[in-house]
């Protein structure tokens, strides 16, 4: 069924509300599933058809993004292709470069970009970023590789394509990539006026206390709600070193305080997380003093980040803001992460 006859069904069994942005969109991803079901004739003088171009859908959170590519995949009729988020890609990628560099051979993107072609026809990528400069530098050959083999990439993103690695280091050397990507894809606005994901906020509690049973119970029906299904880790590139964020679906991540607030990260961690993820659902704030003070100073750097990321911030806690840090070094500057955590809890927060 094309992704048109699976989007009017929604739409006429109430699944879906009528949007023009998303109607729009929806011929490029029928454009790219035709041309791919057209069976591959083989032959000695047969030369295969040229693949279609890929599509590069970007816009404002909670537009609809990641909801059009799930029904996109769940189109492709046995077309071989893979969903998958970009940073769990990358990782992917990089690790098997790493295999491949102990074969001796001396280009390890080569092999890597052949086995990936060999395996599908198409990748499917949530949320296009590039924030690691080790990404940055290897992103254009692999992508060369894989169009000359004929794969085809659909990606979503919240940047247009001249924004990504904005501001990276040697950015110049990454520039190819984004020509390439003009190149190779059709590069579509969603520029829808609402955002879904805000709307189902709308009016919904965003910080639960205290941490019990039926908070955590609360927690999971917001999860359950907004994300749309079960987390998947998310692993980022941090200079070099992994960090991995338990559960992560369509721009959402969760995560238990002690998993972002109790390990030896920075604030290079937050803002990559911050730069990867729109929603973030915090687990299990505990009381904040002396006893924990290393974890509370992570805390208060992670809120610094979310909040100047916009990112919006659904958490239980064992107290309300004011109440978290009443004793120790610090209380003073916890105030501000108080008055933050205050105002992330305002509806629209975020927009």
């Amino acid at each position: 069924m094309t992704l048109r006859a699976k989007y009017e069904a929604q739409i006429a069994d109430g699944t879906l509300h009528p949007d023009p942005a998303q109607e729009a969109v929806l011929t490029e991803f029928d454009r790219i599933r035709a041309a791919l079901l057209v069976p591959v004739k083989k032959g000695l003088f047969r030369k295969a058809p040229e693949p279609p171009k890929g599509l590069y859908l970007w816009g404002g959170v909670g537009r609809g993004k990641s909801m059009l590519m799930d029904m996109f995949a769940a189109s492709l009729d046995g077309i071989p292709s893979r969903r998958v988020h970009f940073h769990a890609f990358m990782q992917e990628i990089h690790a098997a470069m790493h295999e491949a560099r102990k074969t001796g051979v001396d280009d390890a993107i080569a092999p890597v970009a052949a086995d990936v072609a060999k395996s599908v026809r198409l990748l499917a990528f949530d949320e296009m970023q590039i924030t690691d400069i080790t990404d940055a530098m290897i992103v254009g050959r692999l992508f060369e590789k894989l169009f000359a083999d004929g794969v085809v990439v659909v990606t979503t993103s919240n940047r247009v394509p001249d924004d990504l690695y904005k501001d990276g280091l040697n950015r110049n050397l990454f520039l190819p990539f984004i020509e390439l990507i003009k190149e190779r894809m059709v590069v579509h606005h969603l520029l829808s006026p609402k955002d879904y994901r805000q709307d189902r906020l709308a009016g919904t509690q965003v910080y639960f206390t205290p941490v019990n049973a039926e908070s955590r119970a609360a927690m999971d029906a917001v999860w359950e709600d907004l994300a749309g299904g079960p987390g998947a880790p998310l692993v980022l590139r941090v200079k070099g070193r992994d960090v991995e964020i338990p559960q992560y679906h369509n721009g959402m991540a969760r995560a238990r305080f002690h998993e972002l607030c109790g390990r030896p990260l920075g604030p290079a961690d937050y803002l990559s997380l911050a730069d990867a993820v729109r929603v973030l659902l915090l687990d299990d704030i505990p009381q904040l003093g002396r006893s924990n003070f290393n974890e509370a100073k992570r805390f208060v750097t992670l809120i610094d980040a979310l909040y100047e990321a916009r990112v919006r911030l659904i958490c239980s806690a064992a107290a309300a803001p004011e109440m978290l840090y009443l004793e120790g070094e610090g209380t003073f500057e916890f105030e501000r992460t108080a008055s933050r955590l205050r105002e992330m809890q305002a509806e629209g927060w975020g927009d």
